[in-house]
C-alpha cells in the first residue's frame, strides 16, 4: 500500500534543499526506489516536504540515505508523518 510521507523539517532553506538534492544525487539516491512523488513548497526560509512511496519499506530505505546527509546539514527532518494512501489519480 502506497504511502504519503509529509516533512515539516527545522532549517531546511532553499540553498539546504538544492544541497541535499546534490547530495541524495551523488549517493546514488536522487530517485530512490518506490518513490512516486515528490514535492518541496512553502516559504524559501522554510520548506516542507512531501513524498510518495510504494512500500514502508522502500520509505526506510531511503531514510537510510536521507537522514545522515540532513544530519550533516544541520536540518532537523523532525517526525515525518507517514500515511496510508487510499487513491491516487495522475493527470
Amino acid at each position: 500500500m502506497a504511502l504519503i510521507i509529509h516533512f515539516t523539517p527545522k532549517g531546511m532553506d532553499e540553498k539546504k534543499y538544492a544541497e541535499v538534492l546534490r547530495r541524495l544525487q551523488a549517493a546514488g539516491a536522487g530517485a530512490p526506489a518506490g518513490r512516486l512523488h515528490h514535492t518541496c513548497y512553502g516559504d524559501k526560509k522554510g520548506l516542507l516536504v512531501t513524498d510518495v512511496f510504494d512500500t514502508q519499506a522502500n520509505f526506510e530505505a531511503f531514510g537510510k540515505v536521507l537522514v545522515p546527509i540532513l544530519m550533516e546539514m544541520g536540518v532537523d527532518v523532525g517526525r515525518p508523518e507517514p500515511i496510508e494512501v487510499h487513491n491516487i489519480i495522475r493527470g
